[in-house]
């Protein structure tokens, strides 16, 4: 082979490394395509960085938000009880104000750990965040992990819709910019937790420990803080009242989190995770309008000033009402809990309450039927039979006509005519002292009276006490037989409790505009003296027999009280009304077809019910007795007789087996004085309907008294004016009940 020059050599070489190189830079460059679109890619992070970068500095230029700590999201009316407390807001939720410095630091900790764990580092948004959370809920294909912040949901809350949009996102990026420059973190979290939504129709965390727990916050537990702290991401697909399983894996999770960021202990985990949720009792629709028929009533009262519902729903106006929030709220609880022990379950099955004040005519609690959901018929202003809570109308018209509680009357069998009203059990006890009559409820002891004062003069009495339903001209009225609503009859009982004045109860102290101007104030309520003080003392003192020693023991609440049980034929209507020197509250039980309750009485189910919302009113009301003159009722001896059951929970009233009172009467002593006068056994009448006959038409019933009773009708009680008589609106009329 032919030698190479050195030149050759060296030429072959270079011509090695070149086609070497070339195949390699052709290598690396590859295809022009995917030269571009790398090219493409750098050029769109770049763009999108500087995007970043301008978006920030943009937003770091924003102006803070005026006036941003005193924003209302939304101008609503709201009702208010007496004592401060929103009784309703219109737009049907609950919200409740708390400062950020009696928040639980718990509360605080899981809202960030479960919301915003970052929240006390970033500007109010977090946009490498919302970039890593949008990668991480394509990957998975639905949506894993939220990316809005603390700030940002609250931006939302203030200010913006629900819409997901994108624009609607970047919006809520830039108000949260703003509002961080406004205010200070720990005054964002705050306004977080009070408009935050936790389902239930509750707002804010105040509100949703109320209606979840019933228990201010301070007092919720870890387990419950937890539970509400989860609730922010989907409302209503965790509430407890809607799904409680899902509830429960919910605030585990919150639960975990906390542990994971050691804001709680292991031990404090686990406990905290094997708690066992107890919800409130109360049916949610109670923590949204702690008091439905009662807002109903304001509802009319309004209209009748002038204002219609849009006025009154979208007004913005602060309505401040005369009821009693801790009253209201122990007279939601006591129907819903005593009507279940006595398996009063069924909705045609219902029960009453109205409280109000004798002294000032304020209206503290009502309750128109035992679940507004299933009825919202006021059954506050229905007419029913009263029973023997009618009778003390009879013994206040005797006593005005001068007859004493210590007078004898004759407890044995009457007739007038073809009626012979009969006590229960047939038992009758001779004579006994007026009181005594009273006390066991006696039915021939209440016609005697009425036979002797006459009709007229007892419907003049429940007329001037405020009764306005028809009222029979008839003898049976002395046992309950006519209707009256227990609106009328509890307002009629506040003249034993007020000294014979009657007041006209009322629901409305002012309103003010949003802006804060009064535009109704309530004047002083309008009072006028009925029955003489004396009868009032009186009334007062034989009725607190009835509670301490007759027919409703069930209704003692240890501090001076005075009342009288009702219980209508065939056990269809069972009513309680009783008094302290301040407060009168009526209930009534019985079903809204007119059928059998089967062995509801007034000293059961009524009674238990007026305990206990008479055991609340005391404590804001006061326990004081009655301001009146001593009246002595004088036993000499006493005879204890065994009559009907003796278990509290039963009732303890006489009854006749005509169509008004069956009640049963318990052991009680039945005090005999001496000296005393004696109210005769009246002639029987020959008349064939001697209950429809006028009194002038019936023989005298011959009294023997120390102080003779008068024989002829009583005269008008005298019309005192009250101090400021001003109108008040008369009490609205009886609907029609629905059908069930």
């Amino acid at each position: 082979m032919a030698r190479m020059s050195k030149r050759e050599l060296y030429e072959a070489l270079n011509n090695d490394s070149d086609n070497s190189t070339g195949g390699k830079k052709k290598k690396k460059g590859g295809h022009p395509f995917w030269r571009n679109l790398r090219s493409l890619i750098i050029f769109v992070i770049a763009c999108m960085l500087a995007a970043v970068v301008a978006f920030e500095l943009y937003l770091s230029s924003l102006t803070p938000i005026k006036n941003l700590e005193s924003f209302k999201p939304n101008i609503v009316t709201q009702f208010y009880s007496h004592d401060g407390e929103v009784i309703k807001t219109f737009t049907a939720y609950s919200s409740k104000k708390v400062d950020i410095d009696t928040v639980p630091d718990t509360l605080k900790q899981a809202i960030i750990a479960t919301e915003d764990k970052n929240f006390y580092t970033h500007h109010g948004y977090d946009l490498y965040g919302l970039a890593r959370s949008t990668v991480q809920n394509v990957i998975a294909g639905h949506v894993v992990q939220g990316a809005s912040t603390i700030t940002q949901q609250l931006a939302r809350i203030l200010f913006l819709s629900n819409e997901k949009t994108f624009d609607r996102k970047i919006k809520e990026i830039i108000i949260a910019a703003r509002i961080e420059k406004s205010i200070p973190k720990d005054k964002i979290l705050e306004m977080y937790l009070n408009n935050v939504y936790l389902g239930s129709g509750t707002y804010g965390v105040v509100s949703a420990s109320e209606t979840y727990f019933n228990k201010p916050l301070e007092k919720c537990s870890l387990s419950e803080i937890a539970l509400i702290a989860g609730l922010p991401q989907a409302p209503s697909v965790y509430s407890p009242f809607n799904n409680l399983d899902l509830a429960i894996k919910r605030r585990n999770q919150v639960l975990l989190r906390m542990y994971k960021m050691k804001y709680i202990t292991k031990q404090e985990y686990l406990t905290a995770k094997e708690e066992k949720v107890k919800l409130s009792s109360v049916p949610t629709f109670y923590t949204t309008n702690k008091a439905p028929y009662f807002t109903d009533y304001v509802m009319k009262e309004l209209e009748k000033m002038g204002f219609d519902e849009t006025d009154i729903s979208q007004g913005g106006y602060k309505i401040i009402t005369t009821i009693d929030s801790k009253t209201q709220l122990k007279l939601n609880e006591a129907i819903l809990r005593n009507m279940k022990n006595y398996g009063l379950t069924g909705k045609n099955q219902q029960a009453a309450v109205f409280s109000f004040s004798p002294i000032d005519g304020r209206i503290i609690a009502y309750a128109g039927g035992k679940d507004y959901t299933e009825s919202q018929y006021d059954r506050v202003q229905a007419i029913r039979p009263a029973g023997s809570a009618f009778k003390p109308f009879v013994y206040a018209t005797a006593l005005e006509h001068g007859i004493s509680p210590n007078d004898l009357i004759e407890d044995k069998p009457i007739t007038i005519g073809d009626w012979s009203p009969k006590n229960y059990g047939s038992t009758y006890r001779g004579m006994i002292p007026v009181y005594s009559a009273l006390t066991i409820s006696s039915n021939v002891c209440a016609v005697r009276l009425i036979k002797e004062v006459g009709i007229r003069a007892v419907i003049q009495t429940a007329r001037t006490l405020g009764i306005t339903t028809p009222l029979e001209y008839d003898y049976t009225i002395a046992l309950g037989s006519n209707g009256s609503k227990l609106f009328e009859l509890t307002r009629a009982y506040g003249a034993f409790a007020n000294g014979g004045y009657v007041v006209q109860p009322f629901a409305i102290e002012r309103i003010e505009t949003s802006r804060g101007k009064i535009v109704y104030r309530a004047p002083k309520a309008r009072a006028s003296r009925q029955l003489s003080v004396k009868t009032a003392a009186e009334m007062t003192a034989m009725l607190k027999t009835v509670i301490k020693n007759g027919t409703g023991r069930g209704a003692d609440i240890g501090v001076p009280c005075a009342g009288k049980t009702g219980t209508t034929d065939n056990y269809k209507d069972a009513s309680f009304v009783g008094y302290t020197p301040s407060v009168v509250t009526g209930v009534w039980v019985g079903n809204d077809d007119n059928t059998t309750t089967k062995s509801i009485q007034g000293g059961s189910v009524p009674a238990r019910i007026w305990h206990d919302v008479m055991m609340t009113a005391i404590e804001q009301f006061g326990k004081s007795d009655f301001n009146y003159p001593e009246i002595e009722l004088k036993p000499t001896s006493v005879i204890k007789q065994e009559i009907g059951e003796t278990n509290e929970n039963t009732d303890t009233e006489d009854s006749q087996n005509s169509e008004t009172d069956s009640e049963a009467t318990t052991t009680m002593p039945v005090a005999i004085p001496s000296e005393t006068a004696k109210i005769a056994s009246p002639q029987k009448e020959t008349t064939s309907h001697p209950v429809q006959t006028q009194p002038q038409n019936t023989k005298p019933v011959q009294v023997q008294s120390a102080k003779p009773a008068q024989t002829s009708p009583a005269p008008a009680p005298k019309q005192t004016p009250a101090a400021a008589p001003t109108p008040v609106a008369a009490p609205i009329p009886m609907a029609t009940p629905e059908g069930n």
